[in-house]
């Protein structure tokens, strides 16, 4: 800081033998300095300064005031005892100087924006001081305090930002500034901050997803918020229907949050929370929290027993999933080609109805979707025959095994096993569906043999080996046979270990199964010598 401007400074006359330098006025914190000199400075003994008339301690000829105070204003000279001739000595004294020492800046004062905060807002605190305008350089440090503590220190600017402020901030600040080199501080007075708090209003409950159902396995979130209020409020959750306390958080927000992880549907319900900041509680409304549960893989069944139909049936295609929450939407696929959809509003299953005919045999699969996601069931296979069967092998030891039998007018009867042949057997195997021809053995092997009243309806079947059924063939009605003359097919299709389980006793009645069991042969002549021995100790 410069020592001296605009100084003045005092020149005693000429008729003066002793004279004083120094400055008219300084600024607080100013070093001033103050020399006494005479005409001749070899001839003074003893040189001392002296202010409102005190002794001042000097050094030679200079006083110096290393920091100026207004305490140091006042009226300053000198005297000097100088020799006048031989061991004559001399008092000479100078005149006195007048020295102001001004206030460098006034003591700052402490004023907030706003002066009364509400919790939650900012604050601005702001350190006043004014400069005298040929000192306006210089560089002032500001410090902040509340009550104990030091909120900011050296700060360079008189303004102090607080971000947020709450009731528990409410009491003393107050301020300080100072120049770079501590020569000058002063403090402001002491200002009370009181921080206002708005209760809690307008409690609101919501839930995430902001939906009024949510998926079971989700997690649930309930959002507790207040539309007023300040400070530090606790929230509470609630459950309605059960009266049951889920949770509580204290924290300085105006909204909460309480998870509920994996919702089940024992979820389901009506909740509410409650706010207070210390101004007692305020509840929200309730709110209904409906689980809906996802769609799992679907049953689908089919009207007719064993998933056979004939064609010109109308076969009930069911999908059912009874635990997804509706509406539910179902869709069914032959072959994974759609066949169409049926909407189940109410949840449960729903059908779809099929007028079925040859091509309809195949696969089958449905579909269920309640709009979180698609879920499809097993493959089902329906068997679809064009016409009732005209044509049956009976008491062999599976369907492609045993007498042969046709269908007239609702009424079954025997083939006579006149010129009854391979070519014969491959047509009736070919009708139902049993592969190749294996054997023509005797319809009397297949106990027990038809009832004597049950007809005989062919007598010769004249077919060539290519017609897709017995019906084809030409055919020679019947003038003489009988059921000891009665035709047998065995067609590719093998016996099974459950054609030895029968509800008839007599050893004849599992006689053509033992001879495939005993010699690895379905037809019975052809395993005749194998087994003779067995069927004679049977027969005898």
């Amino acid at each position: 800081i410069p020592l001296c401007i605009f100084f003045n400074y005092i020149f005693a006359s000429f008729a003066d033998w002793l004279s004083i330098d120094m400055p008219y006025y300084a600024y607080e914190g100013d070093q001033v300095v103050v020399r006494c000199s005479g005409r001749d400075n070899n001839k003074i003994k003893r040189l001392t300064f002296y202010k409102d008339g005190a002794w001042l301690p000097a050094y030679y000829n200079t006083y110096i005031i290393s920091n100026a105070r207004p305490s140091d204003s006042g009226s300053y000279y000198c005297k000097a005892k100088r020799r006048v001739f031989l061991f004559i000595d001399d008092t000479e004294q100078t005149r006195s100087v007048w020295l102001t020492v001004r206030e460098l800046f006034p003591a700052p004062q402490l004023t907030t924006r706003p002066s009364q905060p509400t919790e939650g807002a900012s604050v601005t605190l702001f350190c006043g001081t004014q400069l005298p305008a040929d000192r306006s350089q210089t560089q002032l440090r500001y410090s902040f305090y509340r009550g104990g503590y030091t909120l900011r220190s050296d700060w360079d600017s008189p303004e102090f930002w607080i971000s947020e402020i709450w009731k528990e901030d409410s009491g003393y600040y107050w301020c300080e500034a100072r120049t770079v080199s501590h020569s000058v501080s002063k403090q402001s007075h002491q200002s009370y901050i009181q921080v206002q708090r708005i209760p809690v209003s307008g409690v609101l409950l919501e839930t995430q997803p902001q939906r009024d159902q949510v998926v079971k396995g989700e997690t649930l979130v309930l959002v507790c918020s207040v539309a007023k209020g300040t400070g530090k409020t606790k929230f509470f959750w609630h459950r309605e229907d059960t009266r049951e306390s889920l949770g509580q958080k204290s924290q300085r927000s105006q909204r909460a949050e309480l998870e509920i992880p994996a919702i089940r549907e024992s979820h389901a319900g009506r909740y509410y929370c409650t706010a207070d900041n210390g101004y007692g509680l305020i509840q929200s409304q309730a709110v209904i929290v409906t689980v809906r549960i996802p769609v799992s893989r679907p049953v689908l069944t089919f009207s007719v027993p064993g998933a056979q139909a004939l064609t010109g049936d109308v076969v009930e295609l069911r999908c059912e999933d009874n635990r997804a929450s509706p509406p539910i939407l179902y869709r069914f696929y032959h072959e994974n080609v759609p066949l169409g959809n049926t909407a189940a509003p109410f949840g449960g299953g729903a059908s779809f109805n099929l007028s079925v005919t040859a091509r309809h045999s195949g696969t089958y699969a449905c579909e269920a979707d309640n709009g979180l996601g698609a879920q499809r069931s097993d493959v089902a296979v329906l068997y679809v025959t064009e016409f009732p069967p005209k044509i049956r092998l009976m008491n062999g030891p599976h369907r492609c095994e045993g007498r042969v039998e046709v269908e007239k007018e609702g009424h079954w009867g025997t083939v006579c096993d006149d010129g009854w042949d391979m070519k014969d057997v491959a047509v009736v195997c070919r009708e139902l569906g049993c592969g190749a021809a294996k054997h023509t053995p005797a319809g009397m092997l297949y106990l027990p043999v038809a009832e004597e009243d049950q007809p005989v309806f062919i007598q010769v079947a004249l077919c060539n080996g290519t017609e897709a059924a017995l019906a084809e063939c030409e055919q020679v009605e019947t003038f003489d046979c009988g059921h000891d003359e009665d035709a047998g097919a065995v067609c590719e299709g093998r016996c099974s270990s459950h054609s030895l389980v029968s509800n008839h006793s007599d050893a004849f009645d599992v006689l053509p199964s033992l001879t495939c069991i005993i010699c690895g042969e379905p037809n019975f002549f052809v395993c005749l010598c194998c087994c003779s021995i067995f069927l004679l100790v049977l027969f005898f």
